[in-house]
């Protein structure tokens, strides 16, 4: 969605026969900054929007931009996730690494608010509860006719060291598997005794869309990373396919996640 709206952005001025100095002249940001919208590395802060619709005529568009983005925010997503919390809506396929944690779209509520307690310990109650909300919205696509092929692949330590207390441990690794069955998705694991695999850098989010070129999400703890760049997005897709070889087989997965749900109900899950 940057790059979109940075490659609009230089349409536009290009058509009003501007070059970025002339854009810039008259804002408080500088040619550099306005580059690096247009090439779709920063997004556009409100001041600079409101100048540009006002130099180019483009009756509030960059303006709305800016505002639905402030929305997205306040609806409980971090600004950086809110385009890819729109783009898995429109999705047709969804293909997840998660070597740290369960993936946001097979979240329990409990989970999602031990995630968001442990990573942001500084957030009021209140926006713990806005930001679990917004990811258990999320999960609504798999209520969906018309939803998309998903393919998560895991690491055997997300199962091993509990991120909460046994009967939740249990729920969380029962709900992972009752998506997976109902939606007819695909969800292999990477074993402990993998040391060394593809994709060792951190997690991904794949999607492709029946429209639109896929895009590749990376995401660190404050920031995440939104490529659209073609050669960039192969190679990331490539490494994906390799980490589903390295993977065990979909229904041995499925097999051990229940297996680690049963030992945490019974007590008997050993770390």
């Amino acid at each position: 969605m940057p790059s979109f709206y940075g490659a609009e952005l230089r349409y536009q001025r290009e058509l009003a026969g501007l070059t970025l100095e002339q854009l810039a002249a008259g804002s408080f940001r500088g040619v550099p900054f306005l580059s690096q919208i247009e090439r779709g590395e920063r997004r556009m802060p409100l001041d600079l929007a409101r100048h540009v619709d006002a130099k180019l005529g483009t009756d509030g568009f960059f303006e709305r931009r800016c505002e639905d983005a402030r929305k997205a925010k306040q609806s409980g997503h971090a600004e950086y996730f809110a385009n890819v919390a729109e783009m898995e809506g429109y999705a047709e396929t969804i293909e997840e690494w998660a070597p740290s944690l369960v993936p946001g779209l097979l979240q329990t509520a409990a989970y999602a608010t031990a995630v968001v307690h442990t990573s942001l310990p500084w957030l009021r109650p209140e926006a713990v509860e806005k930001q679990v909300s917004a990811r258990m919205e999320r999960a609504r696509l798999w209520d969906r006719e018309e939803r998309p092929a998903f393919w998560a692949i895991l690491h055997e330590s997300l199962i091993r060291k509990p991120l909460l207390g046994n009967a939740d441990m249990a729920d969380q690794l029962d709900h992972v598997v009752r998506v997976v069955r109902c939606s007819q998705s695909v969800l292999q694991i990477v074993p402990e005794t993998a040391s060394a695999h593809p994709m060792m850098m951190g997690m991904i989010k794949v999607m492709t869309f029946p429209d639109a070129p896929p895009v590749v999400y990376t995401e660190g703890l404050h920031s995440g990373q939104l490529i659209d760049y073609p050669a960039l997005v192969k190679d990331y897709r490539r490494s994906y396919d390799l980490l589903r070889a390295a993977a065990l087989p979909p229904e041995a997965s499925l097999a051990m996640v229940e297996q680690a749900a049963e030992d945490y109900r019974d007590g008997n899950h050993t770390a």
